[in-house]
């Protein structure tokens, strides 16, 4: 019978099924959009800037090798400073994964400022998973509103893929 264990967040990287599946839900794209109302410009696999910190504008364009490049250089960065906001926190690798696809989404301000991070801080792991719930908003809209009892059109990805961490999160308890 073999026993999980937390690992020192220092200690890890998102896993290469971590990478895939952030990939997948951001999808592609070779020319700068703006994904939902009120977002930036994002590019390849939704990188809002490059790795020297240059904002993506409208116009740019991208390769799909470049995606790649540029998707792992700025996920390496943000796994340092990820790991910086967690000192003495242990998690699953399934658990950095999910909170990686946060940051990877919401950005690390996002992320040093939210409560998922202060209740890992404390300890509260079932918490944490429950406080990815209340990042359902874009542009101040409500991604979880329901219009006429269909899924609404404006953000309901961004909904969705809340509560597909949500579950991810809960299933690693």
């Amino acid at each position: 019978m073999s026993v999980r264990q937390r690992i020192a967040v220092g200690l890890l990287a998102v896993s290469a099924a971590g990478f895939g599946t952030w990939k997948a839900s951001e999808g592609f794209t070779d020319v700068a959009v703006i994904p939902t109302k009120g977002d930036v410009p994002t590019i390849g696999h939704g990188s809002t800037r490059y790795e020297d910190g240059t904002r993506v504008r409208m116009g740019d364009t991208i390769t799909r090798q470049r995606a790649e490049v540029l998707a792992r250089n700025l996920l390496t960065q943000d796994e340092k400073a990820f790991a910086a906001s967690l000192p003495g926190v242990k998690l699953f690798q399934d658990e950095f994964d999910l909170y990686m696809d946060f940051v990877g989404q919401y950005g690390m301000g996002t992320w040093r400022a939210g409560s998922p991070r202060r209740d890992l801080l404390a300890g509260n792991y079932v918490q944490a998973c429950h406080d990815l719930l209340k990042y359902r908003f874009a542009a101040g809209y409500d991604c979880s509103t329901k219009v006429n009892g269909q899924p609404n059109k404006r953000c309901w990805g961004v909904w969705q893929r809340q509560l597909d961490r949500h579950a991810k999160c809960m299933g690693a308890q």
